[in-house]
């Protein structure tokens, strides 16, 4: 006499698929392993069988197979003649049933959303037990939690996928006056009827004053939908270009002017067009020395937590000495830097 999966999952023959599903989440949490460590070999044995138990009766080809010839059938122990599903033989003639049994990890894992079943907590410190899970991690509490979490008829708790991150090149002028990006997406979804397909999106990024090079915006669950898994989050990282004159640091904006020897010694007048486009008049008064820096306050650019302010901007120097002089330049300039 063949095994009855119906008694094994408790349930009776006309059981639906919410049926099967409420039966072996109550069942595998109960005898899995590692809730067992006291009776393991019992507990896998019973596992093993609750999970080959849900495998047959949740296809229905397999459940075809084993309600019209039990478990021997199913199993290729006698040829069930003329049944669907079956291939032929070399002569014509019906073969067995191909049963391929799952491995109840396997099973375990696909039912409750995990590609690698509780992953991540193995560096807990456990020991990977018989079943593949870390020994001592499967406490009252773990399975309270699915209980309770995952809810009567929910039977899935699933793993979210690793967030998707892309760069978002940005000019320097983006960054300092904000602007909206338009970025096209194709993902993969499940349409009404369950079969898989590509969608396009449009997502729209507002790019707000004063963002900084790693900046991330978020887009939440529009990565590929995949069964058993959550969407990943689709993250854009704000990346600065290079500017032709401007470089920035932090909130402050650096330029560099050159000047000649006679500019940085008499006076200087930097002109500028900001990022903005307007046209910036700087006089610099002071001698200009190698290191000397010329600061326009609130200039630099805009800080986001705080619109109203800005950075500085920085005006640094770069002063072309003569290659030569005469005697005569010389002596002039002695004598112009030695009086008193």
């Amino acid at each position: 006499m063949g095994v009855d999966y119906y008694k094994i999952l408790q349930v009776d023959r006309s059981a639906k698929d919410d049926d099967l599903k409420k039966a072996y989440r109550k069942l595998a949490m109960k005898w899995h392993p590692d809730k067992n460590p006291n009776s393991k070999k019992e507990a896998e044995a019973k596992f093993k069988q609750i999970s080959e138990a849900y495998d047959v009766l949740s296809d229905p080809q397999k459940r075809a197979v084993y309600d019209q010839y039990g478990e021997e059938g199913l199993k290729g122990q006698v040829p069930p003649p003329g049944a669907g599903g079956f291939s032929g033989g070399p002569d014509g003639g019906p073969t067995m049933f191909r049963f391929n049994p799952r491995s109840a990890d396997d099973i375990f894992s696909e039912f409750f959303g995990f590609s690698s079943p509780f992953g991540g907590m193995g560096d807990m410190g456990g020991r990977p037990g018989a079943s593949g899970f870390p020994r001592g991690m499967f406490g009252d509490d773990i399975f309270t939690q699915f209980r309770s979490g995952a809810g009567e008829g929910s039977g899935n708790i699933p793993r979210k996928g690793a967030p998707i991150e892309r760069n978002l090149p940005c000019s320097l002028e983006d960054l300092y006056k904000g602007t909206t990006k338009k970025m096209k997406i194709s993902r993969d979804v499940t349409d009404s009827s369950g079969r898989p397909t590509t969608v396009e999106e449009i997502l729209t990024i507002e790019i707000k004053p004063g963002w900084k090079k790693g900046t991330k915006i978020t887009f939440p669950e529009k990565g590929n939908e995949q069964r058993g898994v959550i969407p990943a989050d689709l993250v854009f990282i704000i990346d600065e270009k290079p500017h032709s004159l401007f470089k920035r640091d932090g909130n402050d904006l650096v330029v560099t002017q050159k000047v000649s020897l006679v500019e940085a010694l008499t006076g200087y007048t930097a002109q500028l067009t900001t990022l903005d486009g307007r046209n910036l008049t700087v006089p610099v008064n002071s001698i200009i020395s190698p290191t000397y820096e010329e600061v326009v306050k609130g200039e630099g650019m805009p800080i986001p937590k705080e619109p109203s302010k800005k950075g500085n901007l920085r005006i640094k120097f770069n002063i072309k000495f003569p290659s030569r002089l005469t005697a005569e330049q010389k002596s002039g300039i002695k004598r112009l830097l030695t009086s008193p």
